[in-house]
């Protein structure tokens, strides 16, 4: 079975150095958001970025250390996401969060698949 409904997609830009409570930023927002139930995320490695300090960063770089950028992404209906963001915005000490509205389509295992 496939079902559409409205979502947002959370975006979280940041680096692989980032860190909270003793590990990785990005694995402490994934470990929130599937505490908090959330549809589901995920964190991607960003070949070259760049943000307030102006500076390329890259992964690319031999000189660049764990310095790579990382965006981690997360979607579900809208409301989980705007009570999840004030969960995680005092974590991350500067960076970008976008949210993208977009329309999600869930497919439910051990249904009959419908056009």
């Amino acid at each position: 079975m496939r079902i559409m409904e409205d979502a947002l997609l959370l975006r979280v830009f940041l680096g692989e150095d980032d860190m909270a409570g003793g590990q990785p930023l990005y694995r402490a927002i994934l470990e929130a958001a599937m505490r908090a139930g959330l549809a589901g995320g995920t964190a991607l490695p960003a070949p070259m970025g760049f943000g307030g300090s102006r500076g390329i960063r890259t992964g690319i770089n031999v000189d660049a250390g764990a310095h790579q950028p990382i965006v981690v992404e997360i979607i579900d209906r809208p409301d989980r996401i705007e009570a999840f963001l004030p969960l995680i915005e005092p974590m991350i000490p500067s960076g970008v969060v976008t949210l993208e509205a977009l329309k999600m389509r869930k497919i439910v295992p051990g249904s009959p698949a419908q056009a």
